[in-house]
């Protein structure tokens, strides 16, 4: 059948084309808004019964106070239980954080309450001040060569964090002196920023011609300078001092624009001048020698993308159009070079080779903490950016079936350490040590949980 449009009747079917695209629009809306609540629950759930029952109140030392770090796939305590200053404060973090989102289970506030008085007995020098990084299960020093920048900023998230839940003003006094224990030692004063590797008495280390090229020793870098910027953001909510007002804008600055590449992917180590450490002239033999100190970390990339965000918000920097650019680039890039487009999830490592034009893969696998950071990223991209042509929504549901998939272990609980995808022999790796807790995780899922509810 044929249909000719004469003016009057073309005239009729515009308006019932409009109608139509009306009528739609609640409909599509309305899936849409059941679609973020159904993600919602899942997420809510897999917390409660896929990860905070899993290691609380399971993972306390009744014995000598602070978490135990290391778990079998399965979740049974095994090995000595060394205590690392990150692993204790990412567990305090998150069972304060956690006694927030479920204040009817009063046993992760205690959680946090014990976790915190081992943090303050055991794990901060009383003669020189800071946190020692590693001890014993009974408090006692193991590692006596060096403290590290980053994990006294670890040390610093705990202590604000559980100061909100419970008001302990100890807490406070704790994060005060640790922060201004930084300054006086590490923070350099030239060139800003501050240095990782600090003897125990809070003196930097400094490379010399016997520092193995391999060692880091004596490098700026971006993680401590990332969680600098994270603990500092969690800090300055409970304690708007004007001198860390002014180092926390130092971090964001110095991140966004110094350490971050025009590309849009961080420098892993720098100079103390912050020029950047780059094996890319050498041969590839040497370059992947060298892999820890020079390549394209997806997760880092993503994961600082969200921190410069809470900052700048943070400090109040209204309409701030060069954070949120700096921030978008460094997602695309990740997505552009770094993202498995078939099953989805962020690979680890990726590099510039000289003479290529594209970046190569170099590693191939899918730790947790990246997933769970690109998740929180991707949907706080897709509220800014809803009609983006890089779908960051789609993409974050992808991958919220890639971890479903591949990463939480619905049997035994958690998180497998690497994505089975690629690496199918994690499924009876450690499902707990000095690294892996449950901090990145949980606060991805919280993030998710609380955006997607809210933007209802």
């Amino acid at each position: 059948m044929k249909v000719f449009f004469t003016g009057r009747n073309l005239g009729l079917f515009a308006i019932l084309f409009i109608v139509l695209v009306s009528s739609a629009q609640p409909q599509v809306k309305n899936n849409t808004s059941k679609t973020k609540l159904q993600l919602a629950e899942q997420m809510d759930k897999s917390i409660r019964t896929e990860l905070l029952n899993c290691w609380y109140p399971r993972s306390v030392d009744s014995l000598y106070g602070g978490f135990l770090s290391s778990f079998t796939y399965d979740f049974h305590p095994t090995g000595p239980q060394d205590k690392m200053i990150v692993t204790q404060a990412r567990h305090i973090w998150s069972t304060a954080i956690a006694s927030g989102l479920y204040p009817s289970v009063t046993y992760y506030k205690d959680c946090a309450r014990q976790g915190f008085s081992f943090l303050q007995n055991m794990m901060w020098d009383k003669a020189n001040g800071g946190f020692f990084t590693l001890v014993d299960r009974k408090g006692h020093l193991i590692d006596n060569s060096e403290k590290t920048t980053y994990g006294n900023a670890f040390g610093i998230y705990a202590l604000a964090a559980w100061f909100k839940a419970s008001g302990d003003t100890n807490a406070l006094d704790l994060a005060r002196n640790c922060f201004l224990w930084l300054e006086k030692h590490c923070h350099d004063p030239v060139y800003k920023g501050y240095y990782q590797n600090l003897q125990l008495d809070g003196t930097p280390l400094k490379r010399t011609t016997a520092t193995p090229s391999t060692s880091t020793v004596g490098y700026k870098d971006q993680n401590s300078s990332i969680h600098l910027l994270e603990a500092f953001t969690e800090l300055y909510g409970i304690w708007p001092d004007p001198l860390l007002k002014e180092r926390l804008k130092e971090m964001l600055l110095l991140i966004r624009d110094v350490i971050t590449s025009d590309r849009g992917n961080l420098t892993l180590f720098l100079l103390p001048d912050w020029t950047p450490i780059s094996f890319r002239d050498s041969t590839e033999a040497v370059i992947l020698q060298h892999r820890y100190i020079d390549h394209v970390s997806f997760g880092h990339d993503v994961e600082t993308a969200y921190l410069m965000l809470e900052a700048s918000h943070a400090l109040g920097l209204r309409n701030d159009t060069v954070t949120m650019k700096v921030a978008k680039r460094m997602v695309d890039h990740a997505l552009r070079n770094g993202w498995d487009s078939k099953r989805g999830g962020f690979y680890d490592e990726g590099y510039y080779f000289k003479g290529k034009n594209d970046i190569t893969i170099i590693r191939d696998s899918k730790n947790w903490w990246s997933q769970a950071e690109g998740l929180n990223t991707l949907l706080l991209m897709a509220d800014y950016f809803p009609l983006d042509p890089m779908q960051y929504f789609e993409k974050f549901k992808q991958l919220w079936g890639y971890i479903q998939t591949y990463m939480i272990d619905h049997r035994y609980g958690d998180w497998y350490e690497e994505g089975l995808d690629t690496r199918p022999e994690r499924k009876t790796a450690l499902k707990g040590h000095i690294w892996k807790g449950t901090y990145h995780h949980l606060r991805s899922l919280s993030n998710c949980i609380k955006r997607l509810r809210n933007s209802e």
